[in-house]
């Protein structure tokens, strides 16, 4: 891992779910209750991250954004990924055009 933020952010996060609920942390809350409810909480805040994207007020969309990047991050580490494997996937599509990375997806 690098010392992005987005890897300290992650770093912080595995250790909450290392010490377990008995922690206190929402962190470990959430994560104790599995990859689908950390899915379903991303997905609320995605929304609420898109809606806060046309308001116009770019406030509120970086405060959203903030909430929406950890809840990713809370969701990577309740589903086994690290940014590591998210970095190797980008790295992988450098070379390669937005609409060729789509046109090679699985339908």
């Amino acid at each position: 891992m690098t010392d992005h933020p987005i890897d300290r952010l992650f770093a912080t996060i595995a250790a909450r779910k290392a010490a377990g609920e008995t922690s206190g942390s929402y962190t470990a809350k959430l994560l104790s209750q599995g990859v689908v409810k950390c899915a379903k909480k991303f997905g609320e805040e995605a929304v609420e991250t898109a809606l806060a994207g046309v308001s116009g007020d770019k406030q509120h969309l970086a405060a959203e954004s903030g909430d929406v990047l950890y809840h990713l991050l809370v969701l990577w580490a309740a589903a086994g990924i690290t940014p590591d494997d998210v970095y190797a996937e980008l790295k992988k599509r450098e070379a390669q055009s937005g609409l060729a990375e789509k046109a090679s997806r699985p339908k």
